[in-house]
């Protein structure tokens, strides 16, 4: 298997290597998989089965695509993340200066997803997604009051998804597939050491496997739903922990990504509208605390001591999200929808500076064009809107000693646009 996994691992390194991200669902998830779902705020997404990007929504959607097809999607999207001190943030002990606000945390992220789908049999289907599941990134100035906490953190994953389908008859059809995860996390930071600070960085990174299967029920001529589940992974994450002046020491964590559940109804209420919904739970309370491990000394820490501990004591979480599609033409739809959509964050306490999350509303809307019998164009805009949170976060633990007090109010929104080109063979 150690072949497997090395070939796997650098096929879907070379297809995504310039994708960085930052969340937009909830915690630092993911969901922007396709261009044709964001117009409806990804509501119905396991039951829609418009084209091959089903292989992540519900692998069972392509019983419901003839042929072959090849999709691919760019998505591009712009946080805007900006924190104000409530006069309450602390430097860590010394005399260190306090600092900035950190300016706007956010930028642009480009994500991109590619799907195949391909019919064997008039029962048996076969595909493969390669996607972006989770990811995360925050930047601040140089001299943001919480570069003790985080100045830049990063956290990436990468996934092939292999996956096969199987038609039962007219009312079931069922599908499934395998997951390859590799996940890479970097945080870069400032040490504080006896009023002098230094630049810490910690890169580790892990891959996971994991899966997913899904049903679609036609329910009569005009409705349908689909029920999904992806699998939770479990990370052994290694690398590096590096101080500036002291030197560089290997090290690990552990963290278990969340596992889902959706169900999803998709409506055609007459010729012109179609209506979708969804509601989907996430099992982010598998994250609870996760402590960084030295796995050889680094200054006077010794091997097998707690650099730190991110405790993040997440909840878990729901979304829900409502669509509509209207046929504006015979070969142009335009699409709506609305979602509302949990943060895992219990807390202001565990609210943390490199990961400002609460809770979300999504307005979105969107176009599908068909270019000629076997092109399509989709495109979708959406805007975030994020309930504004208080950070606070006390010092950190282990050798990386006092990390200060963060204390104040986050004002947030995202922008995304979507493009995407499905074309069937």
């Amino acid at each position: 298997m150690p072949e497997v996994k090395n070939f796997v691992r650098l096929s879907v390194l070379a297809a995504l290597s310039l994708t960085t991200a930052h969340a937009a669902a909830s915690g630092f998830a993911l969901i922007e998989q396709n261009a044709s779902g964001l117009g409806n705020a990804y509501a119905g997404q396991a039951a829609a089965a418009e084209n091959a990007s089903t292989i992540f929504f519900n692998p069972a959607g392509m019983t419901l695509l003839n042929g072959r097809q090849v999709s691919g999607t760019i998505n591009v999207i712009r946080p805007n993340t900006e924190f104000t001190d409530n006069g309450g943030s602390r430097a860590p002990s010394g005399a260190i200066p306090l600092g900035n606000n950190g300016g706007d945390a956010g930028g642009w992220n480009y994500v991109p997803n590619g799907y195949l789908s391909w019919q064997l049999t008039p029962q048996l289907w076969a595909g493969i997604g390669l996607t972006v599941p989770f990811g995360l990134k925050t930047t601040y100035d140089p001299n943001f009051l919480g570069r003790f906490q985080s100045q830049k953190s990063q956290f990436q994953t990468y996934d092939i998804n292999p996956s096969v389908a199987f038609k039962f008859n007219d009312w079931l059809s069922v599908g499934g597939g395998v997951s390859y995860q590799y996940a890479r996390l970097s945080l870069d930071r400032s040490f504080s050491v006896v009023a002098a600070s230094r630049a810490q960085t910690v890169s580790l990174h892990d891959g996971a496997f994991g899966w997913n299967i899904g049903a679609m029920f036609n329910l009569g001529k005009d409705t349908r739903a689909g029920l999904t589940y992806r699998s939770t992974l479990n990370y052994d994450l290694a690398g590096g922990v590096t101080v500036s002046g002291v030197g560089t020491a290997t090290a690990k964590a552990s963290l278990s990504l969340p596992d889902t559940v959706s169900l999803a109804i998709s409506h055609q209420l007459n010729d012109k509208w179609q209506l979708l919904s969804d509601v989907t739970w996430t099992k982010w309370s598998r994250i609870q605390n996760v402590p960084l491990f030295l796995t050889s000394a680094l200054g006077a820490s010794a091997a097998g001591s707690v650099s730190d501990t991110l405790d993040l004591q997440f909840k878990d979480t729901w979304r829900l999200g409502l669509g509509a599609n209207y046929h504006w033409t015979d070969n142009f739809m335009l699409k709506l929808g609305v979602a509302y959509d949990k943060t895992p964050v219990p807390d202001a306490a565990h609210r943390t500076v490199f990961l400002p999350d609460s809770d979300r509303t999504w307005l979105s809307f969107g176009g599908k064009h068909q270019l000629s019998k076997a092109g399509v164009l989709d495109v979708g805009y959406a805007r975030l809107f994020l309930k504004d949170g208080d950070s606070l976060r006390s010092k950190g633990t282990g050798a990386a000693g006092s990390q200060g007090i963060v204390s104040g109010s986050y004002k947030s929104y995202v922008d995304i646009v979507s493009l995407q080109y499905t074309h069937s063979f």
